[in-house]
C-alpha cells in the first residue's frame, strides 16, 4: 500500500481520529506506532466497533483499544510468503517491519489479488408500497427512485460489487415488473440477478423462503430503501469471527429528553438531570444469516426479520450486534428522501 503512513497513529491519539484515518484510508485498520515508528499495536475495525458496541467515549485514546500483539511480517520476506501468511491466518493487511524493528510498509490483500471475490449470496427487499413516500411512488417503486442520479436499489447493488459479491436475488412485489425491466440478469453490471416474486407481502424474512435452493455459505439481506457507504466485508468478518447465527447491523440513535428529567422514590426527590440524552441502538435493516436460519422461516407467511431474531434467542442462537458507523439513511419519508438528495453523490 503506496499511502500507508497516513494510518499511523499514536497511542494517544483518540479514537475518533484514529476512525476518521481508517475511513479516509479505506482500509479497515490503523496502525499505533511511538515516535520511532516501532509498532505498538493495531487498531482494526472490528476493534472500534467493539469499543463503540461497550459505550466507550470515542474521544478516549486508542491505546486501552488496540491490540498489542499483531502479527507482522518482514520487508525481506518473498512477496509469496507474505501472501501464504496472509491467507492462513485471513488477514487482509500485513504490517512489514525492516532490520531495525521499524514500521516500514503494509501488504494489503488486494495489492496481491485486487477485490476478493465473496461466494456469499445478497438478497435485496425490494416489494414495498413506498407509502410514506406517496405520490412519489404512486407510479414508481421506492427503490427506482433516484438519489445522486440513480435509483437507490443500483446504488446499493454496486456497494456490494465492489468489495466482491456478485449473486443477488431481488425480492419484488409493488410494480415488479419496473425493477425486473431496468435491472434485468444483471449482466450490465457483471452481476447474477435472480428474482423472488411475492404474491403476497412476506416481510423482511419472509420472502427467504421463495430462495430456489439452500445457499452453501452465509448470506446478507438489505432492505432495498437505504442508502449507505457500510463495509459489507467487514460486517460478513465480524459475523464469523463472533460465529453468530444471525448478524443485523445497529445504528446507535441519542434522543434527547427536552426537559429536566426528576427521579422520586414515594414522594422524596432522589434526583434532577437536565436535559439528559438517552442512547440506543437501532435497527439498521442489514443483515447477516448463517445457512441454518433458512429452515427456521415459516413458507408462505408474512415473518419480519425481528420476529426471526426473536425465535433464534429463544432457540439459544448467537443473535449478534454489528455497529455501523459509515454513512447510513433510511429513505422511509419525504424529509428523508430530500436530505439524501443533498448529501449523496
Amino acid at each position: 500500500m503506496k499511502n500507508w503512513k497516513d494510518i499511523v497513529v499514536s497511542p494517544e491519539v483518540s479514537l475518533r481520529e484514529a476512525i476518521r484515518r481508517i475511513d479516509s484510508a479505506g482500509t479497515q485498520m490503523a496502525l499505533v506506532a511511538d515516535e520511532d515508528m516501532r509498532l505498538l499495536g493495531l487498531l482494526t475495525d472490528g476493534d472500534v466497533r467493539r469499543a463503540i458496541l461497550s459505550g466507550r467515549e470515542l474521544d478516549g485514546p486508542v491505546a486501552p483499544v488496540m491490540n498489542t500483539a499483531p502479527k507482522t511480517g518482514s520487508m525481506l520476506t518473498p512477496r509469496a510468503e507474505i501472501l501464504a501468511m496472509m491467507r492462513r491466518f485471513a488477514f487482509h493487511h500485513l504490517p512489514l517491519i525492516d532490520e531495525q524493528g521499524r514500521l516500514a510498509g503494509l501488504a494489503t490483500i488486494d495489492d496481491f489479488l485486487g477485490v476478493v471475490p465473496r461466494d456469499n449470496w445478497v438478497v435485496l427487499m425490494a416489494g414495498g408500497l413506498g407509502e410514506r413516500l406517496r405520490p412519489l411512488t404512486d407510479n414508481c417503486p421506492k427503490p427506482l427512485l433516484t438519489v445522486g442520479g440513480k435509483p437507490i436499489l443500483e446504488s446499493i447493488l454496486e456497494g456490494f460489487l465492489e468489495q466482491g459479491f456478485r449473486r443477488f436475488f431481488i425480492s419484488v412485489n409493488y410494480k415488479a415488473e419496473m425493477i425486473r425491466e431496468y435491472f434485468g440478469n444483471g449482466d450490465r453490471w457483471g452481476a447474477q440477478i435472480e428474482y423472488l416474486h411475492e404474491r403476497e407481502r412476506l416481510g423482511t424474512a419472509g420472502a427467504l423462503s421463495l430462495l430456489p435452493e439452500k445457499p452453501t455459505a452465509p448470506l446478507f439481506v438489505m432492505n432495498g430503501d437505504l442508502i449507505t457507504k457500510a463495509n459489507f466485508s467487514a460486517m460478513l468478518d465480524f459475523h464469523e469471527e463472533h460465529r453468530a447465527t444471525a448478524t443485523m447491523a445497529v445504528r446507535e440513535y441519542d434522543f434527547q429528553v427536552p426537559y429536566g428529567v426528576v427521579s422520586v422514590e414515594g414522594v422524596t426527590i432522589t434526583d434532577i438531570q437536565e436535559k439528559p440524552i438517552h442512547r440506543f441502538f437501532v435497527n439498521g435493516g442489514i443483515y447477516v444469516l448463517s445457512c441454518e436460519v433458512l429452515p427456521r422461516i415459516p413458507a408462505d407467511t408474512f415473518f419480519d426479520m425481528p420476529s426471526l431474531f426473536h425465535v433464534l434467542r429463544q432457540e439459544g442462537d448467537r443473535a449478534a450486534a454489528y455497529p455501523l458507523r459509515e454513512y447510513w439513511l433510511d429513505i422511509g419519508r419525504i424529509d428523508e428522501y430530500e436530505r439524501a438528495q443533498r448529501e449523496w453523490g
